[in-house]
């Protein structure tokens, strides 16, 4: 039987042969073949916890007071629920809600307009922002240096206690390269250890029909950039991916998020306008600005299917994994 579950197992073959910590990157057969190419970053015990050490450190930002995981918490699949916008140093408040972070092996391009195309550099984008992290690489690196903690664990995961910017990025990245969710009731039914009640099966019929063009099983997510059909807010001016691309026909289309997780990622859509699956719903089966391709026809009781099958992704063992969490010295 092949193995079922999402894991990072000791490599002890590698380990004997290369005297490394080398870890393998497991995951289920009905998963697609991850994207990120791990020939470049090969995952290791020493770069992941030195990556989980630098996500959860607000030294990453100028003024050291907000770090990655201000953004994005474990407790909330890594996306945040206090706030519909993203806030900053300075009390900067951005212009987006911060997307959940899982599955991004399966990554092809990041950020709600998807200007990241490569997860070795997207921590690079909030530390320099301005709104956002506000740092320097370079001063970054400097600071990193400057403390008792960091060269050290540098040298473990890279074999030189000289930190570099591209090995700062690269940790982040094999962190999270380790968010991975696999292990909902969905994921529980794929390998025929539980099975849906009526009412979720109803909803999973509804959503094959409706919604699994965009948000494509078992990732939830077809990775692509898709118009929602919400009116352009006037306050934030964010046209999507037209402000990376330059061209107008991508005006008001942003990257599809996965829809694990649900319970834990809210609020809603690129701004956060919505708290609640149901006004997400009703967004889409109810707002006459939409277009046929986008709009859908449901009844108050096949909204109600649909969210128990919504439900039935969350994954809660991710969660509250404390392998993801704040790591304890």
């Amino acid at each position: 039987m092949k193995q079922k579950l999402i894991i990072l197992l000791s490599c002890f073959v590698l380990l004997t042969a290369f005297s490394s910590d080398l870890l393998v990157f497991i995951y289920p057969d009905y998963f697609p073949k991850p994207t990120y190419n791990f020939t470049e970053n090969p995952l290791s015990i020493n770069k992941i916890e030195l990556g989980r050490a630098l996500f959860y450190d607000p030294i990453l930002s100028k003024d050291s007071t907000v770090s990655c995981a201000s953004c994005h918490s474990p407790y909330n699949a890594f996306a945040h629920t206090d706030h519909d916008l993203s806030h900053g140093i300075n009390d900067s408040i951005g212009t987006r809600n911060a997307p959940a972070l899982f599955n991004l092996a399966w990554g092809k391009s990041f950020m709600w307009d998807g200007a990241i195309h490569n997860l070795d550099v997207q921590a690079l984008a909030p530390i320099s922002h301005p709104g956002e992290m506000g740092e320097d690489i370079a001063s970054l690196v400097s600071k990193l240096q400057n403390t008792s903690k960091y060269p050290n664990l540098f040298k473990h995961a890279f074999g030189d206690k000289n930190i570099t910017g591209e090995h700062l990025l690269k940790a982040i990245s094999q962190f999270q390269l380790t968010l991975v969710s696999a292990n909902s009731k969905y994921d529980s039914v794929r390998r025929k250890e539980s099975y849906y009640t009526e009412q979720e099966s109803k909803g999973y019929e509804i959503f094959k029909r409706n919604c699994n063009s965009c948000h494509t099983e078992p990732l939830f997510t077809n990775n692509q950039f898709e118009r929602n059909g919400l009116e352009i807010d006037t306050t934030l001016n964010d046209y999507g991916r037209m402000m990376i691309s330059n061209n107008s026909k991508d005006s008001a289309f942003f990257k599809v998020p996965s829809l694990r997780n649900l319970s834990y990622t809210y609020p809603y859509m690129h701004d956060g306008r919505y708290r609640k699956l149901k006004d997400v719903l009703n967004h889409y089966t109810s707002d006459p600005s939409l277009s046929n391709s986008t709009s859908i026809k449901l009844s108050s009781n096949d909204k109600a299917d649909l969210i128990a099958f919504l439900l039935t992704l969350n994954d809660r063992k991710f969660v509250f994994d404390p392998k993801h969490q704040f790591p304890r010295e």
